[in-house]
């Protein structure tokens, strides 16, 4: 399976696409998209839509695998991330994907085995995990890459688990 992982934000939403049996990881890419700050936040929302599909056209993933959106204190902040996350719901419904989403709790589980660990401690299992040379920066990256991670064990034990 081919899994695009997404982190949303506003200012950065971090994206990975990561390639696995489920045994075998094998990253093909990782990053985070950055609009402009000086734009209109329809021309933010924008920007992040073309370079979704940007890489949607060149890795051709076979999922799309987001996190849930978390209770913010910041209304507005708020509202910025589930219209981010509206973008990339529509993104993937548009190329015909599933999406599978994950809250941030069962991602940390899966990954650090620990729904409450910091990010930093994320970003070192990430590392150990995949078996990086280097922490993956920035942070919005290592949290793509740890849906995406999420993903993959979720489809891999789900279908031992149902055959009980």
């Amino acid at each position: 399976m081919r899994v695009l992982g997404i982190d949303c934000g506003s200012r950065s939403t971090g994206f990975a696409i990561l390639e696995s049996d489920g045994r075998r990881h094998k990253v093909l890419g990782y990053g985070a998209i950055r609009p402009t700050r000086c734009k209109t936040f329809a021309d933010r929302l924008h920007y992040i839509h073309q370079e979704l599909e940007r890489l949607l056209e060149k890795h051709q993933p076979t999922v799309v695998a987001v996190e849930q959106v978390f209770q913010a204190f910041n209304v507005k902040s708020a509202q910025h991330l589930s219209q981010v996350r509206g973008v990339v719901l529509l993104v993937a419904a548009s190329a015909g994907l599933p999406v599978a989403e994950y809250s941030a709790t069962k991602v940390k589980t899966a990954v650090v085995g620990y729904g409450r660990a910091q990010k930093n401690q994320v970003q070192l299992m990430v590392q150990k995990i995949l078996r990086l040379k280097e922490q993956p920066e920035p942070h919005d990256a290592a949290d793509a890459l740890a849906v995406a991670l999420c993903h993959v064990q979720n489809q891999t034990f789900q279908p031992r688990a149902s055959s009980k």
